[in-house]
């Protein structure tokens, strides 16, 4: 951290309670604190009789991805993103697959910054289509992503959160006026799992869901992580997906990706294969049109395939494509179908690769941003960030 403390900025969701307390109602966990208390998140706090975000600016560390290892298969496809994210979470997920950094209650975890407009400078120089906020929430971080957002939109790169959906009407409706792109995750398709294994509600999530499809312009995804046991029974995926079907459209992208045992959940086993296409084959039978499987090799759950005439359209192997029979505006090139999502042209060709990035400490306009070379070095260097806001 080099001796410097975390930027603290001023928040405006929260209120005085008559006990003397101070709620935040960014989410609704509604964590109401004393003078120097922090919420759950880690990230937001008690500070001056007020509640702030402790951590603007400041990074557990970024990364140039695939797009579709958000994952995203109907935005950009093909293309890099700038992702990232800072420390702690609103979710206290026993299953959680990044519990290094959402769960990290050290600002050693903190140990890169950035200003908004060096994030926006570094996507630009490292040719990345997008900017990620990712690893953990956006929403307990929402002011810094919000103005890393405008910054990104104002020199062409596009914002996507990455998000567990778990944020109060308010702060959803400033929050997503600032973003492309979101993949949520569905937890699972019980209130039950959701208190017992999350220690949340799924009804917030479901209405976030909603909010994006019908009230907002935001390209949305949909991702379930199955965990042997626990949210994978038929009974569950059949009301899951037709849920979706009927509440969405058929059209929402949803995928389902496989548990691998991590964090407070180390006794049970990574979630077979089949178990991936049986919940695939759900969605299909239920009227969902695209439905993916995840974290598993499987090219024929990974890909993309006509509604209309069955064609393959957009062939996956992890997160290569290969096989491309897309329009430049997004239209099966056989039968005509048009296929929902965000395209600008033919596919990018960044593959697989995955390359982390430093940021170091220096203003955006004091030097030239690096980029990775084209077999894609391990860690590469960007100068130009550190300020803090204004």
């Amino acid at each position: 951290m080099n001796g410097e403390a975390p930027a603290t900025v001023r928040t405006e969701h929260w209120h005085r309670l008559p006990d003397g307390r101070v709620q935040c109602d960014v989410c609704p966990r509604a964590c109401r604190l004393q003078e120097g208390q922090r919420g759950l998140c880690f990230v937001r706090g008690r500070v001056d009789d007020e509640i702030a975000l402790l951590t603007y600016g400041r990074s557990s560390g970024y990364c140039v991805d695939p797009i579709e290892k958000k994952p995203l298969n109907h935005f950009l496809p093909g293309t890099s993103v700038l992702s990232f994210g800072t420390a702690g979470c609103n979710l206290a997920c026993r299953f959680c697959q990044n519990w290094d950094i959402s769960k990290s209650k050290e600002m050693d975890t903190l140990a890169d910054a950035a200003s908004p407009e060096a994030i926006a400078e570094a996507a630009v120089s490292l040719g990345c289509a997008s900017v990620a906020f990712t690893y953990n929430d956006p929403t307990i971080f929402m002011e810094y992503a919000i103005d890393v957002a405008d910054a990104c939109r104002a020199r062409g790169i596009k914002a996507v959160a990455v998000t567990a959906g778990y944020i109060n009407p308010e702060p959803r409706r400033q929050l997503y006026e600032h973003l492309d792109a979101a993949n949520v995750d569905l937890k699972a398709f019980t209130e039950e799992f959701y208190k017992r294994v999350c220690v949340a509600h799924l009804d917030p999530v479901l209405e976030t869901l909603e909010y994006l499809r019908h009230e907002t312009d935001v390209w949305f995804e949909i991702t379930t992580l199955l965990i042997p046991g626990r949210n994978d029974g038929d009974e569950e995926l059949d009301r899951l997906t037709t849920w979706v079907a009927d509440r969405l459209g058929p059209d929402v992208p949803l995928h389902f990706t496989a548990f691998h045992p991590d964090f407070k959940m180390r006794d049970i086993p990574p979630t077979p294969p089949e178990t991936l296409t049986r919940a695939r084959s759900w969605g299909l039978r239920n009227g969902l049109r695209y439905v993916y499987t995840g974290n598993v090799h499987d090219p024929q759950g990974s890909s993309t395939w006509c509604p209309g005439c069955g064609e393959l359209l957009v062939e996956r192997d992890w997160y290569e494509l290969g096989r491309w029979q897309l329009t430049d505006d997004g239209r099966c090139r056989r039968c005509d179908t048009a296929v929902p999502g965000r395209f600008a042209g033919g596919p990018g060709g960044w593959g697989r690769r995955r390359v982390a990035v430093r940021l170091a400490g220096r203003r955006p306009d004091t030097g030239t941003v690096a980029t990775p070379d084209t077999a894609g070095t391990p860690d590469t260097t960007v100068p130009g960030a550190g300020a803090r806001p204004a």
